[in-house]
């Protein structure tokens, strides 16, 4: 497989694409073609469409990259036929019919839990006060409190949203495991990982990892994009 040389980056919930800056900085140095969707986050169909809506407008083929919810964006996403390889970050990675609402019902025991709120006339904050420490610990402090200060609202149809067919059964897969995060627990990032089939990489680092370590997640992205044999 030829390498790839289009990267579409896709953010999750609570945070808009400006959070991808170093990655993007990273994989452009390195002369790749980099989009970034700015979705909404108000419901899985319009995040998807918003995605598709990118890759139209491509040249060629690309690797379609998810952080978190972003990941179920590209699990639904990734069947576009410019979409040669999904990457997931930290991501959620959903089989048939499963949602994010779905994946975070039944947390394991010990898992650190989320502080999401009650939802707000349909939509869902983190707890500000507790958002560094559950999102992104391993930020700057100044950085970490703009990214709880600006939050996106949620939509509870977005994290309801289920996939209908997933991509990664038949695109391959690439994953990066967080080993601190505590938003997706590790765990449940290795078992859907394995599931994926995905090509993995651990690296020590909060949900925020593709703002605390943007070299890590974007050599990833690049493993990507040069074809290696995903299930080596």
């Amino acid at each position: 497989m030829a390498t790839i040389k289009n990267i579409v980056l896709v953010h999750g919930g609570f945070v808009d694409g400006s959070g991808w800056q170093g990655v993007y900085e990273h994989l452009t140095a390195d002369g790749y073609r980099v989009a970034v969707v700015q979705n909404t986050t108000h419901s899985l169909a319009g995040d998807v469409a918003a995605t598709r809506q990118i890759l139209d407008g491509l040249d060629g083929p690309a690797v379609l990259v998810g952080h978190s919810y972003g990941g179920v964006v590209i699990t639904e996403a990734g069947h576009h036929p410019n979409v040669a390889a999904l990457a997931y970050i930290a991501a959620f990675a959903p089989d048939k019919g499963e949602s994010v609402g779905s994946l975070i019902a039944d947390p394991a025991p010990g898992a650190p839990v989320p502080p999401i709120l009650p939802p707000q006339d349909g939509f869902l904050f983190l707890d500000r006060e507790r958002f560094a420490a559950s999102f992104a610990a391993d930020v700057p402090a100044a950085t970490a409190a703009f990214m709880a200060d600006s939050q996106v609202p949620w939509g509870v149809g977005a994290l309801d949203g289920a996939v209908s067919e997933p991509a990664w059964q038949t695109k391959p897969s690439w994953y990066l495991v967080a080993t601190d995060d505590r938003m997706i627990p590790p765990a449940a990032q290795r078992a859907m990982s394995e599931r994926v089939g995905a090509t993995v990489t651990e690296t020590p680092g909060s949900h925020a990892v593709y703002v605390s370590r943007p070299a890590v997640v974007a050599a990833v992205i690049a493993r990507a994009a040069h074809g290696l044999d995903a299930h080596s």
